[in-house]
C-alpha cells in the first residue's frame, strides 16, 4: 500500500501547500502554511519538509514510504527538474531543491514550473484528460502557460519554454514586469485589468464597481468583476471585452505555433466570468481564416482549482520514479 502513495506540493508567493495524494490522483490529505518571506531558500525547504512529513503521517507514512514528491514553483526549473534557475517571488533562486529535498526525506523528487505543473495536473485528471495536444493559458497576477505536445510537457532547452504570458501583442503598448513592453501579461491579467479600470475610476468614469468597492480601491477582485458583470456595468464589460480579445488574439497565434486539440484557460478571473470571456475567445479561433478549415479547437475552463498543481506535481513525480 505505502508503495502506491505521493506527496505533491505547491510552493507559491504567499503558501505553501502539500497533498499525499494516492496513484490515481485521490487526495487522503492536505497541510497548508504561509511562505516565509525573509531568510533565503532555508526557511522554504524546513517548511517543505514538514509539511510534506505531516501530511504523509495522516496515513501513517514517513518519507521513505512514499514512492515519490513532486513540486511546483513559481518560477524558471532546470530541464531535469532538479533545480530552480529564477524565482521572482520565492526565495528559491539558484537553489538544488530536489537534491537538498532528497538528502532530507530519503526519497525521490521532481520540480517543475507551477503552471507548467498545473496544466498536466489538467492533463492527467482534469480538463485536458485523454487529449494529446493542450495549451493553457492563467490569467492572474501575470499570466502563466503551459504546453502539451504529444502527450509530453514542453519544457525548453532551458526549462523556459512556455513563458506565454511574455509573448508580445501590442509592441511599444504597457510595461509589462519582465522589461518587455506589450507583453500579453501587461494587456489581459487581472493586474492589466485592475489598472485599467482603476485608471477610468480616477478620471471620473461611472460604475458599480464605486458601489463595490469604493471610488479609490487598492484591490478589484474577481469577484467585484463577476457582480459588475451580473449587473451589465459598461465599464468593466468594456474592460474585460477588450481583455478577452486580446486573450483570443493570442490564441489564435499560439494554435499557428501548436495546433492544439483543445485551450485550457484558468485562474481567479476565469473562474468568475468565464461564461463572459471564453466565448470571446472561442470566436477569435472559430474565425481565424487560416485555421477555419483545419478543424475546431475548443477552449474550455480548467476543472481542478486550486488541486492543479498539487496533482499535477503528483503526475510529475510518478513519471519521475518510473511509474
Amino acid at each position: 500500500m505505502a508503495r502506491k502513495h505521493f506527496v505533491g506540493v505547491d510552493v507559491g508567493g504567499t503558501k505553501v501547500v502539500a497533498a499525499l495524494v494516492n496513484s490515481k490522483g485521490r487526495i487522503f490529505s492536505r497541510r497548508k502554511e504561509a511562505t516565509p518571506r525573509k531568510g533565503g531558500p532555508r526557511p522554504i525547504v524546513r517548511l517543505i519538509e514538514r509539511l510534506i512529513r505531516e501530511a504523509a503521517s495522516e496515513r501513517g507514512l514517513k518519507p521513505g514510504d512514499l514512492s515519490g514528491v513532486g513540486i511546483g514553483v513559481p518560477g524558471i526549473v532546470a530541464p531535469d527538474g532538479r533545480s530552480v534557475l529564477v524565482a521572482p517571488n520565492v526565495g528559491l533562486a539558484g537553489y538544488a531543491l530536489a537534491r537538498e529535498l532528497e538528502r532530507r526525506l530519503g526519497v525521490c523528487v521532481t520540480l517543475g514550473n507551477d503552471v507548467n505543473v498545473g496544466v498536466v495536473g489538467e492533463h492527467w485528471l482534469g480538463a485536458a484528460r485523454g487529449v494529446d495536444s493542450v495549451v493553457g493559458l492563467f490569467p492572474g497576477t501575470g499570466v502563466g502557460g503551459g504546453v502539451i505536445a504529444g502527450g509530453r510537457l514542453l519544457v525548453g532547452a532551458n526549462g523556459a519554454a512556455a513563458e506565454l504570458g511574455h509573448i508580445l501583442m501590442e509592441p511599444g503598448g504597457h510595461l509589462c514586469g519582465c522589461g518587455n513592453r506589450g507583453c500579453l501579461e501587461s494587456l489581459a491579467s487581472r493586474t492589466a485589468i485592475e489598472r485599467d479600470l482603476k485608471r477610468a475610476l480616477r478620471a471620473g468614469e461611472r460604475s458599480i464597481l464605486t458601489e463595490l468597492v469604493g471610488r479609490t480601491p487598492k484591490v478589484i477582485k474577481s469577484k467585484a468583476l463577476a457582480k459588475a458583470l451580473k449587473r451589465k456595468d459598461p465599464l468593466v464589460t468594456r474592460v474585460l471585452r477588450r481583455a478577452g480579445e486580446v486573450l483570443g488574439s493570442a490564441c489564435v497565434s499560439l494554435r499557428h505555433c501548436f495546433d492544439p486539440q483543445l485551450f485550457i484557460l484558468g485562474g481567479g478571473v476565469i473562474e468568475a466570468c468565464g461564461g463572459f470571456l471564453l466565448p470571446i475567445v472561442q470566436h477569435a479561433i472559430d474565425h481565424d481564416p487560416f485555421f477555419r478549415k483545419v478543424g475546431r479547437c475548443r477552449v474550455v475552463c480548467a476543472r481542478l482549482g486550486d488541486d492543479a498543481v498539487v496533482l499535477g506535481a503528483v503526475a510529475l513525480a510518478r513519471q519521475g520514479s518510473g511509474r
